[in-house]
């Protein structure tokens, strides 16, 4: 083996440190970008931020996008035993009597108005203000702890009852707790399953309400028909008038199968838009939203102390001073990539910020991409957790790319479109008689769309739309 020197000529791409930089704050959601300034002011003493209203950074930033008002052409069972009265299936007890627990200081008012409000605090709190024993109050305990966030028990009674590990306790001063909490608020807490659930809600309406009884023997009896079976097949099992059964129905449909989740376990998260999208003159302006980012300026006043120090101090000085002019420019450059491609998005999606969903174009990145002389890669940054703010709401900036379906008259129309038509023709449907997916897509050819029925299925399943048979309505 002979060793030679060899001179070989090629392209390599190498991503400097102020490319990374760009490429990193592109891609940071609204809150990751304040968090990643308030690090990088902390730590850079030339970093500053103007308290202000000064000069924008760059006048093409600020500078607002018009669109002209032309927008494109739209395509736009077993018979049963019922003479048992329903509520020996859920025996009544008397209501929870007022007064604080002996000794308990858990959860004062004060106190309850600063903590977040969960489903177990709001129990505790109803606790605390019930009269119980020592032993009933620690059962009471171990019910709540079992309690998940829609109000259901994740453990039994005798789960509960053996997990205890009290040998005085009897199972049934454990279901005589059961049935004291069982009338804590919201109604229906405490629950085993959803029918016992609803039978709580029914037992504590007034026995004077239309229709109670009925509705508690239909939920006791044939809770697994109430979606599917004919009225009057039901009237006449539990020997009754259809009218009775369809007033027992709408009964049970104003019951929450979810209590729990009446009550707030998180707080609300709000999302702040980046881009503003507004409607002036006839025409679609689009800017930025200047509150997301605080305004960054050199601060001379430390440059020239360090730059008249010592020999360290103007090393320090001219690595930061690099730094945050890096830092500005890679903010500058966000601005400007996001202001272009929520520019260019507003462009092609006038048709729907004018008349709505069913007007959505068809667009992928590609589209983008070209428009702005910019890579996919980049535009899909640009659009990651990024959101428009437009008189229709609030939308990510991805909800504006979909796929495209040809229509019969040789065009295209997006799959978002396709949606809202579906949404709208199953709303409009009859409730008695629901379409079903071949029936959906006559409906969508007669608009000009055409797809196959598996495609209607999957689009109506990504909605939350059931299938026919689960749509079927009697009232």
């Amino acid at each position: 083996m002979k060793q030679a020197l060899q001179l070989k000529l090629g392209q390599q791409l190498t991503l400097t440190p102020q490319l990374q930089q760009a490429i990193k704050l592109l891609q940071l959601s609204t809150l990751d970008l304040q968090q990643t300034i308030s690090e990088t002011l902390e730590s850079n003493p030339l970093l500053d931020e103007e308290e202000l209203i000064a000069e924008p950074i760059d006048d093409d930033i600020r500078e607002s996008v018009d669109f002209s008002d032309s927008v494109s052409d739209a395509v736009p069972g077993t018979e049963l035993q019922v003479d048992a009265a329903w509520e020996d299936v859920m025996p009544s007890a008397a209501p929870p009597s007022s007064g604080m627990s002996a000794g308990s200081d858990d959860l004062a008012f004060a106190e309850r108005d600063s903590l977040p409000e969960t489903l177990q605090s709001h129990l505790l709190w109803q606790l605390n203000l019930t009269r119980f024993s020592e032993t009933d109050h620690a059962i009471a305990l171990a019910f709540i702890d079992a309690v998940d966030s829609e109000g259901r028990l994740t453990q039994t009674p005798e789960q509960i009852h053996a997990g205890l590990a009290l040998d005085d306790v009897e199972m049934d001063e454990v279901m005589a707790v059961l049935h004291r909490l069982q009338h804590f608020e919201p109604t229906g807490v405490f629950a085993t399953d959803l029918r016992e659930c609803l039978l709580i809600q029914l037992r504590q309406m007034s026995v004077d309400t239309p229709h109670r009884d009925t509705a508690g023997l239909l939920v006791s009896r044939h809770i697994e028909q109430i979606p599917v079976a004919d009225p009057k097949n039901l009237a006449r099992r539990m020997r009754t008038t259809p009218e009775d059964i369809l007033g027992a129905l709408t009964l049970i449909r104003t019951l929450n199968p979810t209590p729990g989740s009446t009550v707030a376990t998180e707080a609300t998260e709000y999302i702040v838009p980046d881009v503003f999208v507004k409607r002036a003159e006839g025409k679609w302006r689009v800017e930025l939203n200047p509150d997301i980012a605080p305004k960054l300026r050199i601060n001379d006043h430390y440059a020239d102390l360090l730059s008249a120090g010592s020999s360290a101090d103007r090393d320090y000085a001219r690595t930061s001073m690099q730094e945050a002019k890096w830092f500005i420019k890679s903010l500058m450059s966000r601005n400007e990539t996001l202001l272009k491609v929520a520019s260019s998005i507003v462009q092609h999606q006038r048709a729907f910020l004018d008349h709505g969903e069913e007007a959505m174009r068809p667009l992928i990145l590609a589209d983008i991409a070209g428009e702005v002389d910019l890579h996919e890669s980049t535009v899909s940054r640009a659009t990651t957790r990024k959101y428009m703010h437009t008189p229709r709401g609030i939308y990510e900036l991805k909800y504006f790319f979909s796929s495209h379906v040809a229509t019969t008259e040789g065009g295209e129309c997006s799959s978002t479109a396709i949606k809202a038509l579906i949404k709208r023709i199953v709303a409009a449907e009859n409730p008695q008689k629901p379409w079903s997916d071949a029936k959906l897509c006559t409906l969508l050819a007669d608009e000009g769309v055409v797809v196959a029925r598996r495609t209607v299925a999957k689009y109506r399943e990504q909605m939350n739309i059931g299938p026919s048979n689960e749509r079927k309505r009697f009232i």
